[in-house]
């Protein structure tokens, strides 16, 4: 069991439990136990992107004989929900397997964009708390 003398460095935290009112408040077991969770939870969701985007560049290399860098521009291009047009699946399989990738990756991508943006959100609102405390 942790105590609050064990890791005194992470009072301070960037990755802080939703819901408190300011960071200035020591973090309980449950509440540490919970933002390594959140960020293992998110190194993962990070991990599956990047290998579903692998993933689609493999696919589209191999199934429409693209090259490797028109595969990977196709593959970011489509999750992204850009759509130039300039490339698309040509036989029926691909573009099943376009709709579902990105279905997945748009899902993906909105997860750890999501997590990304209440770390930096939190990392201001840290440096701001300590400034006004001056």
């Amino acid at each position: 069991m942790t105590t609050a003398d064990d890791d005194t460095a992470n009072d301070d935290t960037e990755e802080g439990p939703r819901g408190l009112d300011t960071d200035a408040l020591p973090l309980s077991a449950q509440d540490k136990m919970n933002v390594q969770l959140r960020d293992h939870t998110y190194k993962i969701a990070l991990a599956a992107g990047l290998g579903l985007l692998a993933m689609a560049t493999v696919v589209y290399r191999l199934a429409e004989e693209w090259s490797w860098v028109d595969s990977f521009y196709f593959s970011a291009v489509a999750v992204t929900t850009v759509g130039f047009g300039d490339l698309s699946p040509t036989t029926d399989a691909t573009k099943l397997f376009t709709v579902f990738y990105i279905f997945m990756g748009i899902s993906l991508l909105a997860g750890v964009l999501n997590e990304a943006l209440r770390r930096h959100a939190l990392r201001v609102g840290t440096r701001r708390s300590g400034r006004s405390d001056d």
